[in-house]
Protein backbone atom coordinates (compact mmCIF):
# COMPACT_ATOMS: atom_id res chain seq x y z
CA UNK A 1 0.00 0.00 0.00
CA UNK A 2 1.33 3.43 -0.96
CA UNK A 3 2.35 5.58 1.97
CA UNK A 4 0.32 8.72 2.60
CA UNK A 5 2.80 11.54 3.36
CA UNK A 6 0.00 13.73 4.70
CA UNK A 7 -0.85 11.37 7.55
CA UNK A 8 2.00 12.78 9.63
CA UNK A 9 1.88 16.35 8.32
CA UNK A 10 1.25 19.21 10.68
CA UNK A 11 -2.09 20.97 10.56
CA UNK A 12 -1.81 24.37 8.86
CA UNK A 13 -1.79 27.51 10.98
CA UNK A 14 -1.84 30.02 8.08
CA UNK A 15 -5.03 31.26 6.41
CA UNK A 16 -4.83 33.25 3.18
CA UNK A 17 -7.81 35.48 2.34
CA UNK A 18 -8.46 36.72 -1.19
CA UNK A 19 -9.72 40.27 -0.63
CA UNK A 20 -8.62 42.37 -3.59
CA UNK A 21 -11.58 42.82 -5.93
CA UNK A 22 -13.75 45.88 -6.42
CA UNK A 23 -16.99 44.27 -5.28
CA UNK A 24 -19.01 45.71 -8.15
CA UNK A 25 -22.17 43.79 -7.19
CA UNK A 26 -22.12 45.46 -3.79
CA UNK A 27 -22.11 49.03 -5.03
CA UNK A 28 -22.75 51.67 -3.71
CA UNK A 29 -21.58 50.05 -0.44
CA UNK A 30 -18.18 49.41 -2.00
CA UNK A 31 -17.67 52.89 -3.44
CA UNK A 32 -15.74 53.93 -0.31
CA UNK A 33 -14.71 50.59 1.18
CA UNK A 34 -13.57 47.14 0.01
CA UNK A 35 -16.25 44.45 0.04
CA UNK A 36 -14.91 42.60 3.12
CA UNK A 37 -15.13 45.83 5.12
CA UNK A 38 -18.92 46.04 4.74
CA UNK A 39 -20.42 46.22 8.23
CA UNK A 40 -22.40 43.21 9.45
CA UNK A 41 -23.67 43.21 13.02
CA UNK A 42 -21.55 46.24 13.85
CA UNK A 43 -18.17 45.05 12.54
CA UNK A 44 -16.53 44.42 9.17
CA UNK A 45 -17.44 41.09 7.60
CA UNK A 46 -13.71 40.33 7.39
CA UNK A 47 -13.47 40.65 11.16
CA UNK A 48 -16.04 37.88 11.59
CA UNK A 49 -13.90 35.69 9.30
CA UNK A 50 -10.68 36.43 11.19
CA UNK A 51 -12.29 35.61 14.54
CA UNK A 52 -13.60 32.33 13.11
CA UNK A 53 -10.17 31.39 11.77
CA UNK A 54 -8.45 32.33 15.01
CA UNK A 55 -10.89 30.23 17.03
CA UNK A 56 -10.15 27.27 14.74
CA UNK A 57 -6.43 27.42 15.47
CA UNK A 58 -5.08 29.70 12.73
CA UNK A 59 -2.40 32.03 14.03
CA UNK A 60 -1.24 33.71 10.81
CA UNK A 61 -3.50 35.55 8.38
CA UNK A 62 -2.24 36.70 4.97
CA UNK A 63 -4.57 39.21 3.31
CA UNK A 64 -4.27 39.50 -0.47
CA UNK A 65 -5.44 43.03 -1.21
CA UNK A 66 -6.01 45.18 -4.27
CA UNK A 67 -8.91 47.63 -4.03
CA UNK A 68 -8.55 50.34 -1.32
CA UNK A 69 -5.98 48.31 0.65
CA UNK A 70 -5.29 51.08 3.14
CA UNK A 71 -8.82 50.79 4.55
CA UNK A 72 -8.13 47.19 5.53
CA UNK A 73 -4.60 47.84 6.77
CA UNK A 74 -5.62 50.81 8.92
CA UNK A 75 -8.33 48.76 10.61
CA UNK A 76 -6.51 45.47 11.24
CA UNK A 77 -2.88 46.55 11.52
CA UNK A 78 -0.65 43.65 12.59
CA UNK A 79 -3.60 41.66 13.94
CA UNK A 80 -2.44 41.67 17.57
CA UNK A 81 -5.80 43.05 18.73
CA UNK A 82 -7.38 39.78 17.56
CA UNK A 83 -4.62 37.50 18.77
CA UNK A 84 -3.29 36.70 15.31
CA UNK A 85 -0.40 37.81 13.10
CA UNK A 86 -1.65 39.62 10.00
CA UNK A 87 0.49 40.19 6.92
CA UNK A 88 -0.44 41.75 3.59
CA UNK A 89 0.34 41.32 -0.07
CA UNK A 90 -0.99 44.04 -2.37
CA UNK A 91 -1.37 43.74 -6.13
CA UNK A 92 -3.41 45.30 -8.90
CA UNK A 93 -7.18 45.53 -8.50
CA UNK A 94 -7.60 43.76 -11.85
CA UNK A 95 -5.61 40.69 -10.79
CA UNK A 96 -7.52 37.40 -10.88
CA UNK A 97 -7.38 34.88 -8.05
CA UNK A 98 -4.53 32.84 -9.54
CA UNK A 99 -2.24 35.78 -10.13
CA UNK A 100 -3.00 37.27 -6.71
CA UNK A 101 -1.99 34.03 -4.98
CA UNK A 102 1.00 33.50 -7.29
CA UNK A 103 2.40 36.95 -6.43
CA UNK A 104 2.24 36.05 -2.73
CA UNK A 105 4.02 32.70 -3.20
CA UNK A 106 7.05 33.65 -1.13
CA UNK A 107 4.80 34.35 1.89
CA UNK A 108 2.89 31.07 1.76
CA UNK A 109 3.39 28.17 4.15
CA UNK A 110 3.81 24.69 2.69
CA UNK A 111 0.17 24.01 3.55
CA UNK A 112 -2.44 26.70 4.13
CA UNK A 113 -6.15 27.45 4.01
CA UNK A 114 -7.43 29.71 1.22
CA UNK A 115 -10.61 31.69 1.87
CA UNK A 116 -12.74 34.05 -0.23
CA UNK A 117 -13.29 37.33 1.59
CA UNK A 118 -17.06 37.33 0.99
CA UNK A 119 -18.06 33.91 2.40
CA UNK A 120 -18.60 32.81 5.99
CA UNK A 121 -19.14 29.17 6.92
CA UNK A 122 -18.69 27.66 10.41
CA UNK A 123 -15.77 25.42 9.57
CA UNK A 124 -14.62 22.62 11.83
CA UNK A 125 -10.90 22.38 11.14
CA UNK A 126 -10.44 19.10 13.00
CA UNK A 127 -12.88 17.36 10.68
CA UNK A 128 -11.57 19.09 7.59
CA UNK A 129 -7.98 18.16 8.34
CA UNK A 130 -8.95 14.54 8.92
CA UNK A 131 -10.69 14.42 5.55
CA UNK A 132 -7.74 16.15 3.82
CA UNK A 133 -5.15 13.77 5.20
CA UNK A 134 -7.26 10.73 4.32
CA UNK A 135 -7.88 11.97 0.77
CA UNK A 136 -4.12 12.44 0.25
CA UNK A 137 -4.55 15.16 -2.38
CA UNK A 138 -2.78 18.52 -2.76
CA UNK A 139 -6.06 20.43 -2.69
CA UNK A 140 -9.43 20.07 -0.97
CA UNK A 141 -12.34 22.42 -1.58
CA UNK A 142 -15.37 22.93 0.62
CA UNK A 143 -18.58 22.20 -1.28
CA UNK A 144 -22.05 23.28 -0.25
CA UNK A 145 -24.35 20.46 -1.37
CA UNK A 146 -27.03 22.92 -2.53
CA UNK A 147 -29.83 20.36 -2.26
CA UNK A 148 -32.17 23.22 -1.36
CA UNK A 149 -31.19 25.30 -4.44
CA UNK A 150 -29.88 28.05 -2.20
CA UNK A 151 -27.45 29.11 -4.92
CA UNK A 152 -26.30 28.00 -8.40
CA UNK A 153 -24.49 24.68 -8.67
CA UNK A 154 -21.17 24.53 -10.52
CA UNK A 155 -19.77 21.05 -9.87
CA UNK A 156 -20.30 17.37 -9.20
CA UNK A 157 -18.83 15.22 -6.43
CA UNK A 158 -18.72 11.42 -6.59
CA UNK A 159 -19.64 9.04 -3.78
CA UNK A 160 -16.03 8.81 -2.66
CA UNK A 161 -15.85 12.57 -2.15
CA UNK A 162 -13.83 13.70 -5.17
CA UNK A 163 -14.83 16.47 -7.57
CA UNK A 164 -15.55 15.03 -11.02
CA UNK A 165 -16.86 18.15 -12.81
CA UNK A 166 -16.23 21.86 -12.33
CA UNK A 167 -18.24 24.04 -14.70
CA UNK A 168 -18.45 27.69 -13.67
CA UNK A 169 -20.49 28.45 -16.83
CA UNK A 170 -23.08 25.91 -15.67
CA UNK A 171 -23.51 24.19 -19.04
CA UNK A 172 -23.11 20.63 -17.73
CA UNK A 173 -26.44 18.93 -16.85
CA UNK A 174 -27.24 17.76 -13.33
CA UNK A 175 -24.70 19.87 -11.50
CA UNK A 176 -25.09 19.57 -7.75
CA UNK A 177 -23.07 21.66 -5.33
CA UNK A 178 -21.06 24.84 -5.29
CA UNK A 179 -17.51 25.50 -4.17
CA UNK A 180 -17.38 28.04 -1.32
CA UNK A 181 -13.58 28.28 -0.83
CA UNK A 182 -12.26 27.26 2.60
CA UNK A 183 -9.71 25.26 0.60
CA UNK A 184 -6.84 23.39 2.18
CA UNK A 185 -3.97 23.69 -0.29
CA UNK A 186 -0.39 22.60 -0.59
CA UNK A 187 1.99 25.30 -1.79
CA UNK A 188 3.49 23.00 -4.41
CA UNK A 189 0.44 23.69 -6.59
CA UNK A 190 1.24 27.39 -6.81
CA UNK A 191 4.64 26.68 -8.37
CA UNK A 192 2.82 24.88 -11.19
CA UNK A 193 0.71 27.89 -12.08
CA UNK A 194 1.61 30.19 -15.02
CA UNK A 195 2.69 33.78 -14.44
CA UNK A 196 -0.23 35.38 -16.31
CA UNK A 197 -3.42 36.90 -14.94
CA UNK A 198 -5.26 33.62 -14.49
CA UNK A 199 -8.07 32.28 -12.36
CA UNK A 200 -6.83 29.90 -9.68
CA UNK A 201 -9.92 27.71 -9.97
CA UNK A 202 -9.97 27.49 -13.76
CA UNK A 203 -6.23 26.82 -13.87
CA UNK A 204 -5.85 24.27 -11.09
CA UNK A 205 -9.17 22.45 -10.93
CA UNK A 206 -9.32 20.78 -14.40
CA UNK A 207 -5.99 18.91 -14.25
CA UNK A 208 -6.58 17.91 -10.64
CA UNK A 209 -10.03 16.58 -11.52
CA UNK A 210 -8.61 14.66 -14.46
CA UNK A 211 -6.15 12.93 -12.11
CA UNK A 212 -8.68 12.43 -9.30
CA UNK A 213 -6.73 14.79 -7.10
CA UNK A 214 -9.37 17.37 -6.15
CA UNK A 215 -10.96 16.29 -2.88
CA UNK A 216 -14.22 17.74 -1.60
CA UNK A 217 -15.38 18.42 1.92
CA UNK A 218 -19.16 18.38 1.45
CA UNK A 219 -21.39 20.32 3.83
CA UNK A 220 -25.15 20.76 4.09
CA UNK A 221 -24.74 23.76 6.42
CA UNK A 222 -25.40 26.97 4.53
CA UNK A 223 -22.69 29.52 3.99
CA UNK A 224 -23.37 33.25 4.31
CA UNK A 225 -22.05 36.01 2.12
CA UNK A 226 -21.55 39.68 1.34
CA UNK A 227 -21.14 38.83 -2.32
CA UNK A 228 -24.57 40.15 -3.33
CA UNK A 229 -26.82 42.78 -1.75
CA UNK A 230 -29.79 40.40 -1.64
CA UNK A 231 -27.86 38.08 0.71
CA UNK A 232 -27.12 40.77 3.28
CA UNK A 233 -30.34 40.42 5.32
CA UNK A 234 -29.87 36.70 6.02
CA UNK A 235 -26.16 37.23 6.64
CA UNK A 236 -27.09 39.85 9.24
CA UNK A 237 -29.57 37.42 10.77
CA UNK A 238 -27.06 34.58 10.85
CA UNK A 239 -24.26 36.62 12.43
CA UNK A 240 -26.68 38.08 14.99
CA UNK A 241 -26.65 34.56 16.43
CA UNK A 242 -29.87 34.77 18.34
CA UNK A 243 -29.71 31.78 20.68
CA UNK A 244 -31.67 28.68 19.71
CA UNK A 245 -32.04 25.21 21.11
CA UNK A 246 -33.19 22.07 19.29
CA UNK A 247 -35.00 19.39 21.28
CA UNK A 248 -36.07 15.84 20.63
CA UNK A 249 -39.68 15.26 21.70
CA UNK A 250 -40.39 11.78 23.08
CA UNK A 251 -38.28 11.12 26.15
CA UNK A 252 -37.25 14.77 26.45
CA UNK A 253 -40.53 16.69 26.70
CA UNK A 254 -43.02 13.87 27.16
CA UNK A 255 -42.99 10.30 28.40
CA UNK A 256 -41.73 7.89 25.79
CA UNK A 257 -43.96 5.07 24.59
CA UNK A 258 -42.68 1.50 25.05
CA UNK A 259 -40.30 0.23 22.39
CA UNK A 260 -41.93 -0.15 18.92
CA UNK A 261 -45.01 1.74 20.17
CA UNK A 262 -46.00 5.36 19.64
CA UNK A 263 -47.73 8.30 21.26
CA UNK A 264 -50.70 8.13 18.91
CA UNK A 265 -53.06 10.79 20.27
CA UNK A 266 -53.31 13.52 22.86
CA UNK A 267 -54.65 11.19 25.55
CA UNK A 268 -51.36 9.25 25.34
CA UNK A 269 -49.19 12.37 25.51
CA UNK A 270 -47.86 12.94 29.05
CA UNK A 271 -45.59 15.89 29.85
CA UNK A 272 -42.44 15.04 31.77
CA UNK A 273 -42.07 16.88 35.08
CA UNK A 274 -40.68 20.38 34.62
CA UNK A 275 -40.79 20.30 30.80
CA UNK A 276 -43.26 23.14 30.28
CA UNK A 277 -41.52 25.25 32.89
CA UNK A 278 -38.19 24.66 31.17
CA UNK A 279 -39.62 25.79 27.83
CA UNK A 280 -40.90 28.95 29.52
CA UNK A 281 -37.44 29.60 30.95
CA UNK A 282 -35.90 29.22 27.50
CA UNK A 283 -38.42 31.71 26.13
CA UNK A 284 -37.63 34.19 28.89
CA UNK A 285 -33.90 33.82 28.14
CA UNK A 286 -34.50 34.71 24.47
CA UNK A 287 -34.02 31.27 22.93
CA UNK A 288 -35.82 30.00 19.88
CA UNK A 289 -37.17 26.51 20.63
CA UNK A 290 -37.23 23.97 17.80
CA UNK A 291 -38.48 20.38 18.05
CA UNK A 292 -37.31 17.50 15.83
CA UNK A 293 -38.89 14.09 16.17
CA UNK A 294 -38.90 10.68 14.47
CA UNK A 295 -42.52 9.60 13.94
CA UNK A 296 -42.33 6.31 12.07
CA UNK A 297 -45.74 5.38 13.48
CA UNK A 298 -47.28 7.35 10.61
CA UNK A 299 -45.68 5.22 7.93
CA UNK A 300 -46.33 2.03 9.91
CA UNK A 301 -50.04 2.78 10.16
CA UNK A 302 -50.23 3.28 13.92
CA UNK A 303 -51.37 6.89 13.48
CA UNK A 304 -52.02 9.52 10.82
CA UNK A 305 -50.35 12.83 10.11
CA UNK A 306 -53.56 14.47 11.27
CA UNK A 307 -53.22 12.65 14.60
CA UNK A 308 -49.70 14.04 14.93
CA UNK A 309 -50.82 17.53 13.92
CA UNK A 310 -53.46 17.44 16.65
CA UNK A 311 -50.89 16.39 19.26
CA UNK A 312 -48.57 19.20 18.26
CA UNK A 313 -51.35 21.79 18.16
CA UNK A 314 -52.34 20.93 21.71
CA UNK A 315 -48.73 20.73 22.82
CA UNK A 316 -47.95 24.20 21.48
CA UNK A 317 -51.10 25.63 23.07
CA UNK A 318 -50.26 24.26 26.51
CA UNK A 319 -46.71 25.59 26.27
CA UNK A 320 -48.06 29.05 25.39
CA UNK A 321 -50.49 28.88 28.32
CA UNK A 322 -47.48 28.21 30.55
CA UNK A 323 -45.66 31.28 29.23
CA UNK A 324 -43.35 29.52 26.78
CA UNK A 325 -43.16 29.17 23.02
CA UNK A 326 -42.27 26.55 20.42
CA UNK A 327 -41.03 28.18 17.22
CA UNK A 328 -41.05 25.16 14.91
CA UNK A 329 -41.64 21.42 14.88
CA UNK A 330 -40.04 19.08 12.33
CA UNK A 331 -40.88 15.41 12.13
CA UNK A 332 -39.88 12.42 10.03
CA UNK A 333 -42.84 10.16 9.13
CA UNK A 334 -40.71 7.54 7.37
CA UNK A 335 -40.11 3.95 8.35
CA UNK A 336 -36.70 2.69 9.44
CA UNK A 337 -35.86 1.05 6.12
CA UNK A 338 -36.78 3.90 3.78
CA UNK A 339 -33.32 5.48 3.75
CA UNK A 340 -34.57 9.06 4.01
CA UNK A 341 -32.27 11.90 5.02
CA UNK A 342 -34.53 13.15 7.81
CA UNK A 343 -34.83 10.16 10.13
CA UNK A 344 -32.38 10.41 13.01
CA UNK A 345 -29.52 9.49 13.30
CA UNK A 346 -29.36 11.24 9.94
CA UNK A 347 -29.22 15.02 10.34
CA UNK A 348 -31.74 16.17 7.73
CA UNK A 349 -34.19 17.78 10.16
CA UNK A 350 -31.38 19.66 11.88
CA UNK A 351 -30.19 21.10 8.59
CA UNK A 352 -33.76 22.04 7.68
CA UNK A 353 -33.99 24.01 10.90
CA UNK A 354 -30.63 25.59 10.13
CA UNK A 355 -31.85 26.76 6.73
CA UNK A 356 -35.21 28.03 7.97
CA UNK A 357 -33.83 29.98 10.92
CA UNK A 358 -30.28 30.77 9.70
CA UNK A 359 -28.78 29.01 12.70
CA UNK A 360 -25.12 28.46 13.37
CA UNK A 361 -25.29 24.78 14.26
CA UNK A 362 -21.75 24.85 15.62
CA UNK A 363 -23.13 27.05 18.43
CA UNK A 364 -26.52 25.33 18.81
CA UNK A 365 -27.36 22.54 21.25
CA UNK A 366 -29.44 19.54 20.24
CA UNK A 367 -30.81 17.81 23.33
CA UNK A 368 -32.07 14.26 22.96
CA UNK A 369 -32.43 11.10 24.98
CA UNK A 370 -30.69 8.32 23.07
CA UNK A 371 -27.66 7.51 20.93
CA UNK A 372 -29.45 8.30 17.65
CA UNK A 373 -29.90 11.87 18.81
CA UNK A 374 -26.22 12.16 19.68
CA UNK A 375 -25.29 10.75 16.27
CA UNK A 376 -27.56 13.21 14.47
CA UNK A 377 -26.06 16.10 16.42
CA UNK A 378 -22.55 14.95 15.53
CA UNK A 379 -23.44 14.59 11.83
CA UNK A 380 -24.86 18.12 11.77
CA UNK A 381 -22.00 19.65 13.74
CA UNK A 382 -24.27 20.58 16.64
CA UNK A 383 -23.39 20.70 20.29
CA UNK A 384 -25.09 17.77 22.01
CA UNK A 385 -26.51 16.75 25.37
CA UNK A 386 -28.58 13.72 26.41
CA UNK A 387 -31.19 13.73 29.15
CA UNK A 388 -31.25 11.00 31.76
CA UNK A 389 -32.63 10.47 35.25
CA UNK A 390 -29.45 12.02 36.63
CA UNK A 391 -29.33 14.78 34.00
CA UNK A 392 -32.90 15.92 33.26
CA UNK A 393 -33.81 18.58 30.73
CA UNK A 394 -34.39 21.17 33.44
CA UNK A 395 -30.81 20.75 34.71
CA UNK A 396 -29.22 20.83 31.24
CA UNK A 397 -31.11 23.97 30.21
CA UNK A 398 -30.43 25.66 33.53
CA UNK A 399 -26.70 25.13 33.13
CA UNK A 400 -26.83 26.34 29.52
CA UNK A 401 -28.68 29.53 30.37
CA UNK A 402 -26.52 30.23 33.43
CA UNK A 403 -23.35 29.81 31.36
CA UNK A 404 -24.52 32.57 29.01
CA UNK A 405 -25.57 34.95 31.77
CA UNK A 406 -23.12 37.85 32.21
Amino acid sequence: MAQNPQQNASRPTQAVILAGGRGERMRPLTDIRPKPMIQVQGKPFLEHQIILLRDQGFRKILLLLGYLPQVVQDYFGDGSKWGVQIDYNISAVEDNTGRRVKLAEAKLDDCFMLVYCDNYWPLNMDRMWKRFTEANTPLMVTVYSNKDNYTKSVLKVDEAGFVTVYDKKKKTPDLQGTEISFMIMRKELIAQMPEGNVSLEETLFPPLIANRQLAAYVTHHRYYSVGDTFRLPITEQFLARRPAIILDRDGVLNAKAPRAQYVRNWSEFKWLPGAKETLRRLNEAGYKVIIVSNQAGINRGAMTEQDLADIHLRMVKEVEQSGGRIDAIYYCPHNWEEGCECRKPRPGMLFQAQHDFNLDLSRTYFIGDDERDAQAADAAGCLAALVSDQNPLEKIVGQLIDSKTP
